[in-house]
């Protein structure tokens, strides 16, 4: 785990923009409220309303980035009221509260806007628990929200906008359909019940802190969509919560509320959040966990037998989530793994034919685009595929052939981009036999997508051309995944 976080690839150093541009708008917008004469409970709120602007704003351009994050404030005011104002009514702040989940979720049926929006309003009521906002407070809380969101919109589309020399972000969709059989939905009835058990039990565990169970049960749901992916994000989050306790036995305790060690080690924190969250959800947590240690430490109540209580009421959400994914509504990680898969092969067989029309000459034929997009499909399939191939699944057979189709994945995937680098060499020539190799490659895609059987793996003729030599190393790839994608069901790792 730990190698993985330091050894991912970080194309263009953007995980290593994001964090410190992170640490950057955080510190600029914690510094405004400060200066602003705000309370610390201010600060802190206006230090996560910049970490959210900075963290869930995903949209695939610039342009779009900046109308979501201005919608922010829009949902989030409202919500901040409620919380504040239902502080005292505990019956209609937890039902309210289980609405936001519901809510929260239904509206990533809209994208990553969606996904955004509903993330915000959920940390906003979840935030007015952790520092018990009240009513009179709310004129500073909104002045804290609105200035720590303004500055970090301008470290992030002006200070710093990095996106404007990128291509546009490709954000896959997730699978559609309609009524219960629209994913979105079926999370938002799951996250509720999920959220529901973990707000009960969670406050027979503590008064005080059950909404730390809810906030665990909500991120679990975040970035999952099948079943297993939810378990294993359950675990992940778990883990990494014990890990962060630990830590923060050794660092947030002894500095208790110390100003100087704990501006360092947040900073430090902030960093770590968002340049593991792309590569490990374990360590993300881990970091959140030993923030979180440091705010209280703040708030001068950090103890151990407060972190001991934060790993029980995780431990209580997680396990909502998962009585949630396995018993309401259930959607299959087969059925999930499946959709992802397909998608991702006839990205395949896209960019193969837009780098041949480069190759040909055709006029405005440019694969990067459709690379890039392949590189986030591949990034969703090894999510869905993550509870197969996950160390504590017992089905030996079901987690070799998950790990064989990985492999296979990313061989195309590799092959794929030797393939564009050289068509995108002004001195590579069409070869005539690309257009035969293309015409292999699609039928092999179509059968592989449309569960067709006879695909046999070929050994292509040796190839000295490098355009050449890439689509046959592509089409091996295709022929080999025929193999790992069959089932008796049909249906590409069945039974997972």
């Amino acid at each position: 785990m730990l190698k993985r976080v330091f050894t991912a690839p970080d194309p263009g150093r953007t995980r290593l923009r994001f964090a410190a541009r992170a640490v950057l708008g955080i510190g600029l917008a914690v510094a405004v409220c400060g200066l602003a004469g705000h309370s610390l409970t201010g600060v802190v709120t206006g230090g996560l309303a910049a970490l959210l602007a900075l963290f869930t704003v995903t949209d695939a351009t610039v342009r779009g980035q900046a109308l979501t994050t201005a919608l922010l404030p829009v949902v989030g005011l409202p919500v901040l009221a409620a919380a504040a104002g239902l502080y005292d009514h505990p019956v209609a702040r937890d039902l309210t509260f289980l609405a936001v989940v519901g809510l929260g979720v239904y509206v990533r049926r809209w994208g990553p806007r969606g996904h955004s929006l509903g993330v915000f309003a959920f940390m906003t009521y979840f935030v007015a628990q952790f520092l018990h906002a009240t009513t009179d407070q709310l004129p500073e809380l909104y002045a804290s929200v609105l200035l720590s969101v303004s500055t970090a919109a301008a470290v992030r589309f002006g200070l710093w906008c990095y996106e404007r020399r990128l291509p546009p972000a490709v954000v896959p969709a997730a699978p559609g359909g309609t009524g219960l059989a629209r994913v979105t939905t079926r999370q938002a009835v799951q996250a509720t019940a999920g959220a529901g058990f973990a707000l009960v039990v969670g406050q027979l565990v503590s008064g005080e802190r059950w909404y730390w169970a809810v906030g665990a049960t909500w991120w679990v749901f975040v970035n999952t969509t099948s079943r297993g992916e939810t378990l294993v994000r359950g675990f992940r989050r778990v883990l990494g919560t014990v890990i962060g306790i630990g830590l923060g036995l050794l660092v947030a305790v002894p500095a208790h509320g110390d100003g100087l060690a704990t501006t360092l080690v947040v900073a430090v924190c902030v960093f770590g959040i968002f340049y593991t969250a792309s590569v490990s959800y374990t360590w993300m947590m881990l970091w959140v966990t030993l923030l979180a240690a440091m705010l209280y430490g703040l708030l001068g109540v950090l103890d151990p037998a407060l972190l001991a209580l934060r790993v029980v009421e995780t431990g209580v959400g997680a396990l909502g989530a998962g009585l949630a994914v396995a018993l309401v509504l259930p959607v299959t990680t087969h059925g999930v793994t499946d959709a992802w898969i397909q998608r991702a092969l006839r990205c395949v067989h896209a960019c193969t034919a837009e780098a041949a029309a480069r190759l040909a000459g055709a006029e405005g034929a440019d694969p990067a685009p459709k690379v890039a997009e392949l590189e986030q499909l591949l990034a969703r399939v090894r999510l869905s595929v993550a509870p197969l191939v996950h160390p504590l699944n017992p089905m030996l057979g079901r987690k070799r052939r998950a790990r064989a189709v990985l492999a296979l994945l990313d061989d195309c995937a590799r092959e794929i981009r030797g393939l564009v680098l050289v068509a995108a060499d002004p001195e590579a020539s069409h070869d005539a036999r690309l257009a035969g190799a293309c015409r292999r490659v699609e039928r092999a895609v179509e059968a592989l997508t449309d569960g067709r059987d006879g695909i046999a793996v070929r050994t292509p003729p040796a190839a000295t051309e490098p355009a050449l030599a890439h689509l046959h190393g592509l089409e091996r790839a295709l022929a080999e995944l025929a193999a790992p994608l069959r089932a008796p069901s049909g249906s590409p790792l069945a039974g997972a």
